[in-house]
């Protein structure tokens, strides 16, 4: 069996904390672990006795590949392998980018394919139902994990399963229902015959790739194409960019699942009882928490009073409420998040209106990871910005200029490199320097302890995209205007 773990998405509805930048997945939400190291985990409870498992196929795209890297360090690294879309196509093209590598050498191996940014509380009860997957999956069937709904929810694909039950306990699926409007999922839930999607599926490599070849020949021609070109990069497997932008952006459910009761492989569906939730929004999120004796859940910097069924998270500041009740209130450096608690699926509207204004913060945090280290956008006015720049040891920034800002950096902790033009200079703490504009300049930490430094940006314009990259060590682009 090859485990497939699906690392993108975005998670829009849990704006401010989930951004382009940085998804749910990589998020701690409930406790130390991000979503997606607790699906790494969840791994270990597919094995057993009768099933051996390959590496994990890690699907991920381009611009989370080092933060996909840096939540998998205290993983073996020998039991994994990266594979990174050079720009998001959806779920059907990733699939079938880890069904061609776990098919590699004649092999067909049984797929477990699973998001990355879900929720599984009973790993007892979810080890037994995959253990049932895998044996339908087996008889060259395509197995899909039913919820059993407990709200009308309008954010799920829905399925209606047969009456006829399998040895496994699976059913048959009589037909696949998109996401309904409120009063279609009130008629869906009274039916005992609904289930949601969760989005896991189990099947055989060779089973999706040929249920692929009949629903959706261009996809599969197209990824197939992309993955013939594909090269190593460091641990990165990556398929051609070029032709892997020809390939039709399209999901799971839609190329394949959803028309799969008409085709050669028939699906069958297993109800998963495992304390299943996508985390697909704020209620979501509030509705699996701990909470006081007031139904409130709370993080951070917290004061309340007479507050009732809540949720409130402060990241940044402390924040303070009173005579208040079923709201989310959340709180990062640069944002403030206020919602009614009922209405929480509506951010996704919010959200959609920041990308109409093209707010930076739709996208950025004010802390930004790079594979280097990070950085931290403290102040910003007029033909200025202030940043909190911290390079991790033995990292350096790539080698670049800037043809509309210059930079003054002041170290404050550690010992700098700096290449400015063809000068090299080391700077300790207290010591500063200058970078003109459309000057070659580069910043290294070269000792075993954290590089800590202010940066001030003076010009009259200050985006992320004025930058010239001429040499880097991470492999990203020359020229590709993200620093």
């Amino acid at each position: 069996m090859t485990p497939v773990i699906l690392c993108g998405g975005s998670g829009t509805r849990l704006w401010p904390m989930s951004r382009h930048n940085l998804p749910k997945q990589f998020l701690s939400l409930l406790g130390d672990s991000s979503l997606f190291q607790e699906a790494l985990d969840r791994v270990s409870y597919i094995s057993n006795e009768n099933v051996k498992l390959n590496e994990v196929l890690i699907v991920a795209n381009e611009e989370h590949r080092f933060l996909v890297s840096d939540h998998m360090k205290d993983f073996p690294p020998t039991h994994f392998k990266l594979i990174i879309e050079p720009l998001m196509k959806n779920t059907a093209p990733a699939l079938t980018l880890a069904a061609l590598k776990a098919s590699e050498a004649g092999q067909d191996p049984i797929l477990f394919i699973s998001p990355a940014d879900q929720v599984i509380e009973n790993l007892p009860s979810f080890k037994e139902t995959i253990d049932k997957a895998i044996k339908t999956a087996s008889e060259g069937n395509i197995v899909v994990l039913g919820v059993r709904p407990d709200s009308a929810h309008t954010g799920f694909g829905y399925i209606k399963n047969g009456n006829q039950k399998g040895n496994n306990g699976e059913y048959d699926v009589a037909e696949f229902k998109e996401k309904p409007d409120l009063e279609t999922a009130k008629k869906y839930i009274e039916d005992s015959s609904y289930s949601w999607n969760s989005g896991i599926f189990i099947m055989k490599a060779k089973v999706w790739l040929d249920a692929l070849k009949h629903c959706r020949p261009d996809i599969l021609h197209a990824t197939e194409n992309a993955y013939k070109q594909s090269s190593y990069d460091g641990v990165f497997f990556r398929p051609n960019s070029i032709l892997y932008e020809k390939i039709s952006s399209e999901s799971i459910d839609y190329a394949v699942i959803e028309k799969s009761p008409n085709i050669l492989y028939p699906a069958k569906v297993l109800f998963l009882d495992a304390g299943w939730n996508d985390l697909g929004s704020w209620d979501a999120l509030w509705k699996i928490s701990k909470k006081d004796k007031s139904g409130n859940v709370v993080r951070g910097d917290v004061i309340l009073d007479d507050v009732k069924d809540s949720l409130v998270y402060a990241n940044d500041r402390l924040v303070t409420m009173a005579g208040l009740d079923n709201l989310i209130v959340v709180e990062t450096a640069d944002s403030v998040l206020i919602s009614s608690l009922n209405d929480s699926q509506n951010v996704k509207n919010l959200f959609s209106k920041l990308e109409l204004h093209k707010r930076e913060e739709r996208t950025l945090h004010r802390k930004v990871l790079r594979p280097w280290g990070h950085f931290d956008t403290i102040d910003l006015g007029e033909n200025f910005k202030v940043k909190r720049i911290k390079v991790n040891p033995g990292q350096s920034l790539s080698l670049q200029k800037h043809k509309k800002r210059a930079e003054h950096w002041v170290v404050v902790k550690g010992v700098a490199t700096v290449v400015c033009g063809e000068k090299e200079m080391t700077l300790n703490e207290n010591e500063s320097t200058y970078i003109p504009c459309n000057v070659k300049h580069k910043l290294s930490n070269r000792s075993e302890n954290i590089l800590e430094l202010i940066e001030i940006q003076t010009g009259q314009y200050l985006g992320e995209d004025d930058i010239e990259r001429f040499e880097d060590i991470y492999g990203r682009e020359v020229n590709s205007h993200v620093e």
